[in-house]
Formats: C-alpha cells, structure tokens, sequence
C-alpha cells in the first residue's frame, strides 16, 4: 500500500539521520545520546529545522546555519543510502517475520559503511552485540534449523579470516566479524554467494577509481559498501540467481 511504503520511507530517512549520528559519536567514543545534535566545528546546537534528512542538507546548500563550514556529503549519502536499503529489504521480504532479521541485518551493515567510509573501520562495539542478536533471532524465525545458520556464521568468519592469511592482512578483523554475523542471517551458501558479489563489485569499481586517478594503486578502500551490495543481493535475489545460474550453464 502506498501509505505503508511513504511510512517506510519517512521511517528510513530517520533512521538513516540517525546512523550518521552513531557512527560518528562511535568513532569518536562519545555518547550517542548526549550532547544533543550540534556542529562539529561551531558547536552550536542543531534546530529541528537543520535536522530533516536530506532536505536540510539541499536548503542549506551543505552548509552549516550558523557558521558556514561545509557540511560532509556523507550526511545525505548515509541517509539516502538507509532509505533506499531499508526500502527494497521491505517490498522484497513484504510483512512476515523474516522482516525482523532482515531489518537488523540492514541496520548493521549500515552503520558499518558509514564507519568504513569515514575511517576504515568496521567497529566490534557494533558488531558483537548483532551476533547474539542474530543468533537469538534465528533460534524463532528462519525456514532453517538454527545449526544451520551457526554453521552459516562459522563459514563467514572462516573464510574473511582464510583471506586475511592469505592476503596478510587484506581483510581486517572488523570484516572478519561482520561476515560471521552475515552468516548467521544468510546460512552458509549465501553467505559465499555474498562475499563473491562483493569482492566482484569492489574489483570493477576498484579499477574505475584507479582509472579515474581517484585512488592510487594499492591504496586501501573501504569494502564496507561492497559487502552491504553483495549481502542485500545474495539475501533477497540469492535463490533467483543460483537458479539463473544453473539453468545457463
């Protein structure tokens, strides 16, 4: 329904202020209730006006009300980048219980972009707590007995921390964790399914920017966005594309 679907909207973009938020003032190791919201540069404290999400950043024109300083384009990208996320795990899953993993799936690999993005890292602050979460979670909802999501979990972590090895040191701890609580949601074949989308993802982009002189060449860049791309599609289309792909070859 179209009341639903505007509700869901309103509801992400909030949500994705929100993100912004948690992920700054945990990086920083501050609270994420206290001060309220204000500019990182004047300090001065925020209205309700400076607050709605991605309309406050155009009608300030990325700048701050009251001393000017530009404000990060990451604001609106995080915010967008909720909403649109939150929005397609909706209409793909529609209203059933598996909506609830799914949601707190989502959550997570947010606020561990817009980490990612900022500093490079994936916080465990974030992450371990979502796994007891997730795995609570799949011990009452899921089409799977729940052995099979621990086995999942197992995999994630097993095979970031192969590549880590491998690599020396390609893959940080904080991916590490992260795919072990993406396994959990996905179970064991996704999961892989997820990590090859990602990595797929990250290499073409990853070239584009080495092309484009954005990066240069072995400069890290955050796989973050690549692992909630690969993640999203491997929980919402994976059955579809293994389907597809078998019938092709």
């Amino acid at each position: 329904m179209l009341i639903i679907d505007i509700y869901v909207i309103i509801i992400g973009l909030l949500l994705g202020s929100f993100f912004n938020v948690v992920a700054i003032r945990l990086l920083k190791k501050e609270s994420i209730a206290f001060p309220p919201s204000h500019c990182p540069t004047c300090k001065h404290k925020l209205s309700v006006l400076d607050l709605v999400p991605v309309i406050s950043y155009l009608f300030l024109k990325g700048k701050c009300r009251y001393c000017r300083t530009p404000i990060s384009p990451l604001y609106p990208t995080g915010e967008m980048l909720t909403v649109v996320s939150v929005f397609i795990v909706y209409k793909e899953i529609g209203v059933s219980f598996e909506l609830i993993p799914a949601f707190m799936l989502t959550i997570l690999l947010i606020i561990s972009v817009l980490t990612d993005i900022r500093e490079k890292l994936i916080l465990d602050i974030v992450t371990l707590p979502f796994i007891g979460l997730f795995v609570i979670t799949r011990l009452f909802i899921g089409d799977a007995p729940i052995w099979y999501y621990i086995v999942g979990g197992i995999v994630g972590f097993s095979l970031l921390l192969l590549i880590s090895i491998v690599s020396k040191g390609g893959m940080g701890g904080g991916d590490i964790k992260l795919y072990a609580a993406i396994g959990i949601i996905l179970g064991p074949w996704l999961t892989v399914m997820s990590f090859v989308l990602a990595s797929f993802v990250g290499a073409i982009i990853g070239v584009g920017l080495l092309f484009i002189g954005k990066v240069k060449k072995k400069q890290p860049i955050a796989f973050g966005p690549f692992i909630l791309i690969g993640t999203l599609t491997a929980y919402l289309f994976g059955t579809n594309l293994w389907t597809w792909y078998i019938s092709f070859f």
